[in-house]
């Protein structure tokens, strides 16, 4: 078994000498096991007095036994990096059912079931070494755009209150286990930045770092995210973070989502991660790209040189993640621009000044 710290040191070895395999969706995973209300609830929520089916991050409290095979049917497929089952481990996500008492514990079981099934997966190839990447979703609500069309100043939440939860959550995943914190699925980049902020304090407190991914979602075929920018926007705005890595993630299958890929890679002086959906989702809300046909474009990626690191989002699974290795196995990663020293604006659009 080993340490974080050896794990950090290899990850960063690593790195540099190939494409890194993060894993494929944990939803889509859960949804074939068919779960009713009595398995989200358990025996220690069977008399909780609101529904709670379809509380994906309970079932770490609820069906242990159930998150970690999904993390080790990923590490079987040639995962090197396993997502915590967190996307809505905070106090607003976990509102909606009234579980915002939870939040430390599902951040901090989550993170160990993964860490688990990382342990056990390198025990059985000795010399593998596996990751665990604890994930900050987005929450449902938007720090930059109003609720109300009627009031355009008007937010349903604050700065301050996506910071606190954030930070919360960081503490725990960090003390469950987790060697990256993975802030994932930004549609608005004001959440991405309370959730930065977060994890600086974090950090601060526990008293070391650990590596941090920023992965955005363009949330359709406009090339922006949900608060406006463009990908190059978005990028001069979180890159005060010095982050591990930025990508893309969710909303798009991965055609889709390459010209957004392509113009990160072009201007991040960081690693480039991209986990795209297994296609748009069909009339039925399914996913309709198998995993040769995925696995087909994210190896164009890899032959590129635009990544990283490669993995799958909604509609994906470890049949996926597995035809994405055979595919990457032998690319080289992508080689991180030499980016000159220059003024570097971003509102809706990058404004970078004459040299």
């Amino acid at each position: 078994m080993t340490t974080r710290d050896d794990r950090i040191t290899h990850l960063k070895s690593e790195i540099g000498k190939r494409i890194l395999l993060l894993d494929g969706a944990m939803g889509t995973m859960i949804q074939g096991y068919k779960l009713g209300e009595a398995e989200y609830r358990g025996e220690r929520f069977k008399d909780f007095d609101q529904d709670l089916k379809g509380n994906n991050d309970l079932l770490s409290l609820t069906q242990p036994d159930i998150i970690q095979a999904i993390h080790k049917a990923y590490f079987d497929a040639g995962a090197d990096i396993a997502e915590t089952n967190t996307f809505n481990s905070t106090t607003i996500s976990q509102a909606d059912y009234a579980m915002e008492h939870l939040v430390d514990e599902l951040n901090f079981e989550s993170a160990r079931l993964a860490r688990a099934a990382a342990d056990a997966a390198e025990a059985e190839t000795p010399g593998r070494v596996c990751y665990v990447a604890g994930v900050l979703g987005p929450t449902n609500r938007t720090a930059s755009i109003s609720p109300d069309v009627n009031d355009p100043g008007f937010r349903n939440v604050t700065f301050d209150e996506l910071r606190e939860t954030y930070k919360a959550a960081t503490i725990a995943l960090v003390k469950g286990g987790s060697d990256l914190i993975l802030i994932e699925t930004v549609f608005d980049t004001l959440n991405a930045k309370a959730a930065a902020f977060a994890v600086d304090e974090a950090f601060a407190e526990l008293g070391f770092e650990l590596p941090i991914m920023i992965s955005g979602t363009i949330t359709d075929k406009s090339g922006r995210t949900l608060s406006g920018q463009t990908p190059e926007a978005f990028w001069y705005s979180m890159q005060h973070v010095r982050p591990f890595s930025v990508g893309f993630n969710c909303a798009l299958g991965a055609d889709e989502m390459r010209p957004h890929v392509e113009d990160l890679s072009r201007v991040a002086d960081c690693l480039v991660s991209a986990h795209p959906n297994a296609g748009l989702p069909n009339e039925f809300g399914e996913y309709d790209e198998t995993p040769e046909m995925m696995a087909a474009v994210i190896a164009e990626f890899a032959r590129s040189g635009l990544v990283n690191i490669v993995g799958g989002c909604c509609g994906t699974t470890p049949d996926h993640i597995r035809a994405f290795k055979e595919q990457i196995d032998s690319v080289e990663p992508r080689t991180l621009p030499d980016i000159a020293p220059s003024l570097r604006l971003s509102g809706l659009e990058p404004f970078v000044a004459a040299s």
